[in-house]
């Protein structure tokens, strides 16, 4: 959460001619609600098996860029869905970079509590190794702007 993925996959998408596509807004348009909503009724297993349809059905299209959620990592079979049909970039951020992005953020489900900073935490030590795991490239968010992320991504792919 936070690390600029939606905006980055834009601005690669648009640089390298391909279809952008986000897996929670096409969860939103599929189901015709909005993902608070989704969690309210199905909790956060009913969103990770929607997650998991919409991964398994996109990432089997070509010539596209897809932002995923940053959770989808904790499923293994997504985890292998990703690995073995796609290039995966792993968008790394800091807890206080995440932190100030997020302050006003009242859309993300899982910062609604008191603490949102135990919970970036607690997410972070679980998937961080999992990232690690599946990511071909990695590139450093904090500090800077979508366009330096992305030419750094954008070099490594032509490399």
């Amino acid at each position: 959460m936070g690390a600029g993925k939606t905006s980055a996959g834009r601005y690669l998408a648009k640089q390298l001619n391909k279809d952008f596509y986000d897996t929670d807004e096409e969860i939103e348009k599929k189901t015709g609600v909005s993902l608070s909503w989704i969690f309210d009724l199905e909790g956060m297993t009913g969103y990770r098996e929607r997650e998991m349809k919409i991964i398994e059905s996109m990432s089997s299209l070509s010539n596209i860029v897809l932002s995923t959620g940053g959770g989808c990592v904790e499923s293994p079979e997504v985890r292998d869905i990703l690995r073995h049909r796609g290039t995966v970039i792993y968008m790394e951020v800091s807890l206080q970079t995440q932190l100030n992005r997020l302050k006003r953020d009242k859309k993300r489900p899982l910062l609604q509590g008191e603490n949102p900073q135990e919970v970036l935490i607690k997410l972070w030590e679980e998937r961080e190794p999992f990232y690690e795991e599946i990511a071909d490239f990695t590139v450093v968010t904090d500090n800077r702007s979508v366009r330096d992320v992305c030419e750094d991504i954008l070099s490594w792919l032509r490399a």
